[in-house]
């Protein structure tokens, strides 16, 4: 059963402004419009609405990655603030990102938001380091069968500190529903008897999707302790959570997702914590000893080291393995190339030309370059994993996206731990 986590965050038609400084956004909101209901062999309809029985029918987390999750639970709270401070240093929050990109998938009107809220603009030319500019210019190149491909270095620069993830209001449904309709395998779902990689794919691309909504929750509650008013009809944080993320709500798995997300996230980094290493200027590389010591105590947490959440990377290895052998006892068409996966990737990125709303877009292309940079390293083109070589040609922008999105991810999972002890559920 596919399930998908509330996501939202899109941005305006890309030719309603002539410059990325004209353009206005509004932030990450994403209501999600459809739920998904219960799949039985007969069912094959993962995006339609939830029932009422479906959506009031708890869903426990699947035994072999509960062990992971409660880890997660126990350790997460002393990475959190580890990786807030990291995001903080240059390597890590400037980007050169296309806010002008159009979208070649969905009919869309011109949404337009002038809240201060929705603005993003390009930093100023002298604050962008030529080391950065330098790098991301020489790194960039065009790989056909990649698991991604980042936007082609510009003068415009964006800062992730001075445009942070923030509700705004925002409603990105029908980007979802492309992504999840069209984009994913929808005809597998996320069900964990499916013995597929398609499935993991799909739980993977769910737990993206559960991550940013709560970002969204995130972002409410945090305005609503300020004292703002909210518009808008999602307006209460603990309703929102238990709509959009908890296992009584419209999307059972949301969690189970979400933790499945960020259980690849930490394998990836564990497996690419050289490669990380080289980039730090005792290596040759231009991360700076300061940004170097943080890295390093993230690098060192006994999280990344916690065996118990490599079976989400292990199931992912050994699925896309029987894909690409075609050694499954599965069906025929589980068998088919990882190349399909890869392709999904991408499409993934460029859909994000859709969302119409430039922070939202901004960090939408940030978090699936890094949930691509981790199928990347886990899978590598074979799906046995990447090698050394692949390793070292990976990106700046790459690594910084991956340890931008391993905090998006440490910081959703520390919110739902809370909401979920608030409630009095337990997993």
């Amino acid at each position: 059963m596919l399930i998908l986590a509330p996501f939202l965050f899109l941005l305006p038609s890309s030719n309603a402004f002539t410059s990325p400084r004209q353009r206005q956004a509004c932030s990450t909101l994403y209501k999600p419009s459809f739920g998904i209901p219960k799949q039985t062999n007969n069912d094959k309809r993962p995006f339609t609405h939830l029932s009422a029985e479906s959506a009031s029918t708890v869903s426990e987390f699947a035994s072999d990655l509960l062990p992971g999750i409660n880890v997660i639970d126990e350790m997460n709270p002393t990475l959190v603030s580890q990786l807030c401070d990291l995001r903080h240093e240059t390597y890590f929050r400037l980007y050169s990102v296309d806010m002008m990109g159009s979208c070649e998938y969905i009919p869309q009107e011109l949404f337009e938001c002038y809240s201060e809220s929705c603005e993003i603009y390009p930093i100023d030319d002298d604050e962008i380091p030529d080391t950065i500019r330098e790098i991301d210019s020489q790194e960039h190149n065009f790989e056909l069968d990649g698991w991604a491909r980042w936007d082609m270095p510009s003068e415009d620069y964006y800062d992730t500190d001075q445009f942070p993830e923030e509700y705004t209001g925002y409603d990105g449904s029908d980007v979802w529903k492309f992504i999840h309709e069209r984009i994913c395998f929808k005809e597998f779902g996320d069900d964990a008897e499916d013995d597929s990689w398609r499935v993991d794919f799909n739980k993977a691309v769910s737990g993206l999707h559960s991550m940013i909504s709560a970002q969204v929750i995130r972002g409410i509650g945090k305005k609503v302790a300020g004292g703002e008013t909210i518009e808008e009809e999602w307006n209460d944080p603990a309703v929102e959570y238990e709509r959009r993320l908890s296992p009584t709500g419209e999307n059972p798995k949301a969690l189970e997702n979400l933790y499945f997300g960020y259980m690849l996230v930490l394998s990836a980094v564990a497996k690419a914590r050289e490669r990380l290493l080289s980039e730090c200027e005792s290596a040759g590389g231009s991360i700076d000893a300061a940004a170097a010591a943080k890295l390093l105590e993230i690098l060192n947490h006994p999280l990344l080291d916690e065996p118990t959440h490599d079976v989400a990377s292990q199931k992912l290895h050994d699925h896309a393995l029987l894909a690409t052998s075609g050694t499954s006892a599965s069906t025929e068409s589980n068998n088919a190339p990882l190349w399909n996966a890869r392709m999904r990737t991408r499409e993934l990125m460029r859909i994000m030309n859709c969302v119409q709303c430039n922070k939202c877009r901004f960090h939408g292309k940030i978090a699936v370059l890094g949930l691509s940079t981790a199928f990347q390293i886990l899978l590598g083109r074979t799906g046995d994993g990447a090698d050394g070589g692949d390793l070292l040609v990976m990106h700046r922008v790459e690594l910084a996206a991956l340890m931008t999105t391993m905090s998006k991810y440490s910081t959703a999972s520390q919110l739902c731990s809370q909401k979920t002890a608030e409630m009095g559920s337990c997993c």
